[in-house]
């Protein structure tokens, strides 16, 4: 049976744990028990031969199991259990023939010893008690045969303390064990579900960039909309990375009798209900519509093109929701068609306006106080007027406002309105979404608004269009400053 990776993965890194404390322990036991053997030829020197000998062959083999472990295929709890093993039996010799005032100080190098492996070794519970059983033994084997004191004095003179500490160790070795198996498992588990989370982030993200080159293959190629409009620019600014704005133009010749087979350009922008992932499937779904329409004999206008997209949307999307009441899927969009002969604008819109800006005079930075216009007063904001243009400093701004209606709602609304308007040379002629107007941005933090919008365009209406391109911009990001962009981004502006 394969084990889990993740099991192998925090068992050899506890495995490698363990090798790294036993060898420390390995080669402590091998130098500092040498190194005492000084104070035992001070302290005890009737005995130092005895220590000497024991001190050299625990050492000894320590230096062996540290040096040759691997050759000699020893296992890793065996390495921690070596050194304690053979000290505590080399202690109970040496305690064995001291006497009382000797043996209580030297009940501390016992103590030190069971902590210290309390501290460094990584064994089971097992071979603890086999350390402390064996050590009991050694201790009454050597006692009897060496000591002439009593067990009372040996076992107030450290011996009740020894076994104490001995007991603790086992314990704080269990313990130590125990905590540091399950930091190593949990930490596994953590990076184990942080990878699965970055690949599952990746194949959403991949997903999600293939549905952006699907939603990229539908919207109009830059190199086509500057075809079909050579003095235009396009603002597409995606909130995520795939969009539910979209902008879509086409060269179209009218089968209608009454239009004489007229040849137009038709362009829109559109912004599907959400943004994101929602909207972008919103916007795919729009795209091939409008694509299927300009092959449909029966479109011949902006508002044949919206009445057939809004049937199919609701056909598509909206069909079968149950409740008449609740939220439907579906768009707000700007459609115009300008025949480029006579100049003539048609345009039926969804919520969302064109707007036509005529007799631009020269640009000024936005915000500044225009000289030409007769009113300075109205800086910064648009006069409110009763009538279909509004005054922007010396420009004109006409609006040319949508029905108050979506697409894909209800196909029981009433039909869409079809609206012609007469341009001239050099107006500019503006379509676009909600997201420049509602972007959050400025020192209090407020919305951009459509009455600055206004009054931006008007600003930068007399500029060619790649600079127009440039100043809004510009005045989009120095706006939103440091601010999470709020939604998606769509602006058209068309030189006639």
């Amino acid at each position: 049976m394969i084990q889990n990776k993740s099991n192998i993965d925090w068992k050899t890194e506890l495995d490698k744990t363990i090798l790294r404390y036993h060898t420390i322990a390995l080669w402590v036991a091998v130098v500092f028990n040498m190194l005492f053997f000084v104070t035992d030829y001070f302290n005890l020197h009737a005995y130092w031969q005895e220590f000497l000998t024991f001190r050299t062959g625990v050492s000894f083999v320590c230096l062996i199991t540290v040096l040759f472990h691997k050759k000699l295929k020893i296992p890793i709890e065996i390495l921690g259990f070596i050194p304690v093993f053979l000290i505590s039996i080399q202690n109970a010799y040496m305690w064995s023939v001291m006497d009382l005032e000797h043996l209580q100080k030297h009940a501390f190098a016992y103590i030190a010893l069971f902590i210290g492996s309390g501290m460094f070794m990584f064994y089971r519970m097992f071979f603890s008690i086999l350390i402390v059983v064996a050590n009991i033994i050694a201790n009454v084997v050597f006692f009897y045969f060496n000591s002439e004191l009593l067990i009372d004095e040996i076992l107030v003179s450290g011996g009740l303390l020894t076994g104490a500490v001995a007991v603790f160790s086992i314990l704080l070795i269990r313990m130590r064990y125990r905590l540091t198996k399950k930091e190593l498992i949990a930490r596994f588990a953590l990076e184990k579900s942080k990878k699965e989370v970055e690949e599952k982030n990746k194949e959403i993200i991949d997903s999600i960039n293939y549905a952006k080159r699907i939603q990229d293959a539908l919207i109009t190629p830059p190199s086509v909309l500057k075809k079909i409009l050579p003095d235009s620019f396009c603002i597409f600014l995606p909130k995520d990375i795939v969009s539910g704005d979209f902008y879509w133009a086409s060269e179209v010749t009218t089968t209608n009798q009454d239009k004489s087979n007229e040849k137009v350009v038709v362009f829109s922008v559109a912004d599907c209900t959400g943004h994101g992932v929602s909207g972008a499937f919103v916007s795919i779904i729009g795209l091939k519509i409008l694509n299927q329409s300009i092959k449909d004999k029966g479109v011949n206008s902006p508002v044949d093109a919206l009445n057939f997209l809004n049937q199919e949307v609701y056909n598509t999307i909206n069909l079968h929701t149950e409740e008449e009441s609740e939220l439907r899927d579906g768009m707000d969009i700007a459609f115009c068609s300008i025949n480029s002969a006579t100049l003539k604008m048609e345009y039926a819109g969804a919520n969302n306006p064109v707007y036509v800006i005529r007799k631009a005079l020269p640009y000024l930075p936005f915000g500044e106080e225009n000289p030409h216009t007769s009113h300075p007063q109205n800086k910064g904001f648009v006069r409110e007027s009763s009538s279909p243009s509004e005054r922007l400093g010396g420009v004109e701004l006409i609006e040319i406002k949508a029905d108050k209606q979506p697409i894909g709602a209800y196909v029981g609304n009433q039909p869409f309105s079809n609206k012609t308007y007469q341009l001239e040379k050099g107006d500019m002629v503006y379509v676009f979404s909600d997201g420049y107007a509602d972007q959050f941005g400025g020192e209090k933090e407020k919305k951009f608004n459509y009455r600055q919008f206004k009054l931006l365009l008007g600003e930068v209406s007399s500029l060619p269009t790649e600079q127009q391109k440039e100043k809004i911009l510009k005045t989009f990001y120095d706006w939103k400053g440091d601010l999470e962009q709020l939604d998606d981004v769509c602006i058209i502006g068309v030189r006639i």
